[in-house]
């Protein structure tokens, strides 16, 4: 299996979407700062002057984007929950991109941002796990004319939604961080504040995420709720037409897991089947073959050890081949204790 398919297969070459507008404690980070009202939609906002599609590049499918960008490292953290139920959205793929410490932003060369053409920095994306959540490892952003600091993110709950918006931080934290690493980010401190910002002008309560300090990396953690349509555990994932109506995949169990898991399907037709391993840095590790099987319930048992792998969370992925063409779709499985 390519990369590239495996891409496709978690709903991110060719999508089509329509637009409705280390580790970290979860615990610390509540009490960096004022977390956003509970299982309220997140403001739509532009994807930004520079939305460089994700979709077709297996580049970006990492947890760590910073690449050869120097700047204080940065922790994100994102929970994804559904409004319908206000429950964790597992499955969810989040796309995340930023602008360098001097605010410039990879894939595009404009009279603003110069030389940055076939680059690749500061962006990624990966899908979250049973509590909802995905964490990447970046920099914190800089600032330049026009807007405050910001992350822009994106949520495909399915191939038929996707929510866009963006998020910023404490203004006092923020310039704090910029005056104690003044070397760094030579532009000093952020000169707006939310109102004169022209995204958060209209309001930033569900979009300010909290930010504090990591003794462990000498960086800082951020962390924000967010709140897509649907509904939690679920998710819109079995509206998913990347199956092609040949399979339906279901969530392992137990999830979270230890050491083993099952993972259960549905075939329409008889079918050959693969289920493949993938870590979070997009690296396949194993795959598991069935060949012949008959339509209808079937399950296949995963244990780490015998695979060689540590207990951990992955993404994995059910290939179904048949006289109909080959259909692809994937799940996160949770290590217990994530």
């Amino acid at each position: 299996m390519k990369r590239k398919e495996f891409l496709q297969g978690i709903g991110l070459a060719g999508i089509g979407t329509l637009i409705s507008k280390g580790p970290m404690n979860a615990e610390i980070l509540k009490e960096g700062g004022p977390l956003p009202p509970n299982c309220t939609l997140i403001p739509t906002e532009t994807a930004g002057p520079f939305p460089l599609d994700l979709s077709e590049n297996a580049t970006f499918f990492r947890q760590d984007v910073r690449e050869d960008r120097t700047g204080i490292q940065l922790n994100v953290k994102l929970r994804i929950i559904g409004a319908n139920n206000c429950e964790p959205m597992p499955n969810a793929r989040v796309n995340i991109w930023h602008c360098d410490k001097d605010g410039l932003y990879s894939g595009y060369s404009q009279q603003n941002n110069q030389g940055q053409a076939g680059l690749t920095y500061l962006r990624g994306y990966q899908m979250t796990d049973a509590n909802g959540e995905v964490e990447f490892t970046t920099i914190f952003p800089g600032w330049y004319t026009g807007r405050i600091c910001h992350i822009h993110f994106q949520v495909y709950v399915s191939s038929v939604y996707a929510a866009i918006s963006q998020l910023t931080f404490p203004i006092e934290t923020k310039n704090a961080l910029y005056a104690d690493n003044a070397a760094l980010y030579t532009k000093g401190a952020d000169p707006l504040n939310y109102t004169q910002d022209n995204i958060f002008s209209d309001g930033y309560a569900y979009q300010l995420a909290t930010l504090t300090q990591n003794a462990e990396t000498g960086g800082y953690d951020t962390f924000l709720e967010v709140t897509v349509q649907g509904s939690g555990v679920t998710g819109l994932a079995n509206l998913e037409p990347e199956t092609g109506g040949q399979f339906k995949l279901g969530q392992n169990f137990p999830n979270p897991y230890n050491t083993q898991t099952t993972v259960p399907f549905n075939l329409t037709n008889k079918s050959d089947v693969q289920l493949e391993i993938w870590d979070l840095s997009g690296k396949r590790l194993a795959a598991l073959s069935e060949t012949d099987l008959p339509p209808g319930d079937h399950r296949i048992e995963v244990d780490l050890k015998s695979l060689g792998l540590q207990t951990a969370t992955y993404v994995y992925q059910l290939q179904v081949s048949n006289q109909y063409g080959a259909f692809r779709q994937c799940k996160v499985m949770t290590a217990q204790g994530n």
